[in-house]
C-alpha cells in the first residue's frame, strides 16, 4: 500500500488538467534557402538558357534576313543594334534585376503581401520606361545614327528598322518587367516559356514580312522589325494575364493596391543604378562604332557582326546570373549572408567557363559564326580579326556580367557598375589614342579584349571588398 493511500484510506488526488496548446503549423521552408547551391542554380538556369537560346536564334535569323537584303541594311543594323540592345538590357537585366531583387528579398523575409505590391509598382515602372524609349527614339533616332557615321542608304535603312522597332518599346519593357516579377518568386519556367514563344513568333513574322515569304510583299527592314513588335506585344498580353489570373506564386490584390513611394524606392535603388551598366556597355559599342565607321562599310559591318555575338554572350551570363538573383535575394532577406555570397561565386564561375568556351571557339574558328551571315571577303576579314583578338577576353566578360546580376540580389550593385565605368574609360581613352595615332583596326579589336579582362577582374575585386547584408 502506498503512503498516499494509507492516509485516511484516501485515493491519490488527480493532477490538475493542463489546457491543450494548439499545434503551430510548421512554416514551409523555401527550397532556395536550403537546397545545394550548384544543382539548384543549374536547375534554375536551364530554363533561362533555353529561353536565351531562343534569343540567339532570333539574332541569327534576323542577321541572316538582313544579310539577304544587302550590305547597306547589314551596316544599318549595326547602327541600330546598340540602342535595341540597350532597351533589352535595361528592361530585362538592369531594371528587371531590381524588380526580381526586391520581390525575392521580400519573400525571403516572409513578406508575401509586400512582394505582391512590389509587382504592381514594377509594372508601372516598366510601362513608363517603355514609353520614354518610344518617344526618345522616334524623335531623335535619325540624329543618333547620323552621329554614329550613318550616311545615305545606310542611314535610311537604319531609320526604317528603328521606327517600327521602337514603336513597340512599351511591349518590350512590359515583357521583361513582368517576366522579372515571376522570376523573383523563383519560377523560371513561365518566363522562359514565354520568351521562347516570343522568339519563335519573331522569327516567323520577321522572315515573312521582311523577305516577302508565302506570297506576302517584302517590307524589307520594316518587316524584319515588325516581327519583334508583334511578338513582344503578344508576350506582354500573356504575362499580364498570367499574373492577374492568380496562377502565379504571388496573389495580387488590385482592390487593396495604393501607390507607395517606398515600393518604388525599393525597386529603383537597385534597378536605376543597374541601368548604368548596360548604358556603359552600349556606350562602349557606340564609341567603337563611331571610330570604325571611318574605316569603311566592310569594317563597320564586320565589327557589327562581332559585337552582335558579344551581346549574344550576355544572355549566357544572364541565364546563370538571373537564376542567382532570387537565390541571393532570398538568402539576404533571411539573413543568410554567407550562403548568398557562395551563390554569387558559384554563378560567376559557371558563367565564366561557359562564355569563355564560346570565346575560345570563335577565336580559333571564326568562320563558324561569320559564314552564317556573309561571304563578303572584307567583312569576313574584319570579323575574323575581331574574334581572334577579343574572343579570349570573353570569359572575363562573362564573370563580370554574372556577378553584376548576383550583386543585384544583394542590393549591392555599386561595385560592378564601377567596374563597367573602368571598362568604358579604357575603351574610350584607349580608342581615342589609337584612332588619333592612325592605328589599324586590329589594335582597336585588341583593346576590346583587354577591356573585357579589366572589367571581369575589377568586378571580382568589388564583390570581395563589398560588405553584404
Amino acid at each position: 500500500m502506498t503512503i498516499e493511500a494509507s492516509i485516511d484510506g484516501a485515493r491519490p488526488a488527480a493532477a490538475p488538467a493542463v489546457p491543450a496548446v494548439p499545434a503551430v503549423p510548421a512554416v514551409p521552408v523555401n527550397a532556395l534557402l536550403t537546397a545545394p547551391i550548384l544543382p539548384t542554380l543549374l536547375r534554375l538556369a536551364i530554363p533561362n538558357t533555353i529561353a536565351m537560346f531562343g534569343s540567339t536564334l532570333v539574332a541569327v535569323a534576323e542577321t541572316s534576313y538582313i544579310g539577304r537584303l544587302g550590305t547597306e541594311p547589314l551596316a544599318g543594323i549595326a547602327l541600330v543594334f546598340p540602342f535595341a540592345m540597350l532597351t533589352q538590357m535595361m528592361s530585362a537585366g538592369a531594371m528587371g534585376g531590381g524588380v526580381s531583387s526586391a520581390i525575392s528579398r521580400a519573400i525571403g523575409a516572409g513578406e508575401r503581401d509586400r512582394a505582391a505590391d512590389l509587382a504592381l509598382h514594377a509594372a508601372m515602372i516598366g510601362a513608363g520606361a517603355g514609353l520614354f524609349f518610344t518617344v526618345l527614339m522616334l524623335s531623335f533616332g535619325r540624329d543618333f545614327y547620323a552621329l554614329l557615321g550613318g550616311r545615305g542608304g545606310v542611314l535610311e535603312q537604319s531609320v526604317h528598322y528603328s521606327q517600327v522597332l521602337f514603336s513597340g518599346a512599351i511591349s518590350i519593357w512590359l515583357v521583361n518587367t513582368l517576366a522579372s516579377v515571376v522570376r523573383g518568386t523563383g519560377d523560371m519556367r513561365i518566363p522562359s516559356m514565354t520568351l521562347i514563344a516570343v522568339s519563335l513568333t519573331q522569327i516567323a513574322v520577321g522572315g515573312v514580312l521582311g523577305l516577302g515569304l508565302l506570297g506576302v510583299p517584302s517590307l524589307g527592314m520594316r518587316g524584319v522589325a515588325a516581327g519583334q513588335f508583334t511578338a513582344f506585344t503578344c508576350g506582354a498580353i500573356f504575362l499580364a494575364w498570367y499574373l492577374a489570373s492568380g496562377r502565379s506564386r504571388l496573389k495580387l490584390d488590385f482592390k487593396a493596391f495604393s501607390f507607395q513611394r517606398a515600393m518604388f524606392v525599393d525597386i529603383l535603388k537597385v534597378g536605376a543604378i543597374s541601368c548604368l551598366s548596360p548604358l556603359q556597355s552600349v556606350l562602349t559599342i557606340l564609341i567603337f562604332t563611331k571610330i570604325l565607321a571611318g574605316f569603311g562599310t566592310e569594317t563597320l559591318a564586320g565589327y557589327g557582326m562581332g559585337s552582335r555575338l558579344e551581346f549574344l554572350l550576355i544572355p549566357i551570363a544572364f541565364a546563370v546570373g538571373v537564376a542567382s538573383v532570387p537565390m541571393v535575394g532570398m538568402a539576404i532577406g533571411a539573413g543568410l549572408v554567407a550562403r548568398a555570397r557562395k551563390v554569387a561565386w558559384t554563378a560567376g564561375t559557371v558563367a565564366g567557363l561557359a562564355v569563355g568556351l564560346v570565346g575560345l571557339v570563335v577565336a580559333l574558328k571564326p568562320q563558324l559564326w561569320i559564314t552564317l551571315f556573309t561571304s563578303d571577303p572584307g567583312v569576313t576579314a574584319a570579323a575574323s580579326s575581331y574574334f581572334a583578338l577579343a574572343g579570349p577576353g570573353f570569359g572575363f566578360f562573362g564573370v563580370g556580367v554574372c556577378l553584376y546580376f548576383s550583386s543585384q540580389g544583394a542590393a549591392k550593385v555599386g561595385g560592378p557598375v564601377l567596374a563597367g565605368t573602368i571598362r568604358l574609360l579604357v575603351v574610350g581613352i584607349g580608342g581615342w589614342v589609337l584612332a588619333s595615332a592612325g592605328a589599324p583596326a586590329w589594335t582597336l579589336f585588341a583593346l576590346v579584349g583587354g577591356a573585357m579582362v579589366v572589367f571581369g577582374l575589377a568586378t571580382i575585386a568589388s564583390i570581395r571588398l563589398t560588405r553584404w547584408g
